[in-house]
Formats: C-alpha cells, sequence, structure tokens
C-alpha cells in the first residue's frame, strides 16, 4: 500500500513552503488570515528570525500560528513555570503554538477518608 502524501487544503508542504505570507494567509483558516493581515507582534517577528536560524528556540508567544516554515524544528513553548519541546509536524499548521503545551495538571483529587465530607464530619458527633 502506497504511502499517503501530506497535504494542507490540497497543497503539499513543498508548495506551502514555497509561499509568500500574503499567499499563505488566503489558504490558513480565518484567525489566522485575520492575525497575518494586522501584522505580527515585535516579539513575534524576533522569533520567526530565530527559528528560520536555529533549533531549540524559547518562546513566550503562545498565540503564535505555526507555519510551513516552521515544520521539522524543536520550539520550546513557555507555559508558565517551564518550557514544554514541541516538535513540529506538518499536521499542526494553522494551529496554534499553544494547543500544544498544556498549562494545567490533571486534578488528582485525594482518598476519601474520616472528615473527608460534611456527613463523615457529623459521624465524629455522635
Amino acid at each position: 500500500m502506497a504511502k499517503k502524501t501530506f497535504t494542507y487544503r490540497g497543497k503539499t508542504l513543498e508548495e506551502l513552503q514555497a509561499m509568500s505570507l500574503a499567499e499563505l494567509s488566503k489558504i490558513l483558516g480565518s484567525a489566522a488570515r485575520r492575525k497575518m493581515a494586522r501584522g505580527f507582534t515585535d516579539a513575534e517577528k524576533a522569533f520567526l528570525k530565530k527559528v528560520a536560524v536555529k533549533d531549540g528556540v524559547k518562546t513566550h508567544c503562545r498565540d503564535m500560528f505555526i507555519l510551513p516554515s516552521m515544520v521539522g524544528k524543536l520550539i520550546k513553548v513557555s507555559k508558565g513555570n517551564m518550557f514544554d519541546d514541541l516538535r513540529v509536524t506538518q499536521e499542526m499548521i494553522g494551529h496554534r503554538l499553544g494547543e500544544f503545551s498544556q498549562t494545567r495538571k490533571k486534578v488528582q483529587h485525594g482518598a476519601m477518608g474520616l472528615g473527608a465530607s460534611r456527613s463523615s464530619a457529623n459521624a465524629d458527633r455522635k
């Protein structure tokens, strides 16, 4: 069976990487299109320059959209108290960096026991 090639809205990765940002914004979703129309912030511009040059760039720009030029790169995304390593794949194009770095921990409740609820507190008074 032949391996399925990746396409994003009918374009291969090579075609996406060859596009300018203006052409790419027409293909991306509405939120990314609006962000590109308004222009990137200074921090996002600096981040894009660093990502183009080296691997393992740290960033706090969690709302930055993943562009085709970032595919294959290692990006360290801030989650408040530490940085999560994120290896960008083709399927992540058009999503935000923060979607892949969770900031909340899973809730782990303690074990039930005496004094854990109001009913067990009433049982102590008898």
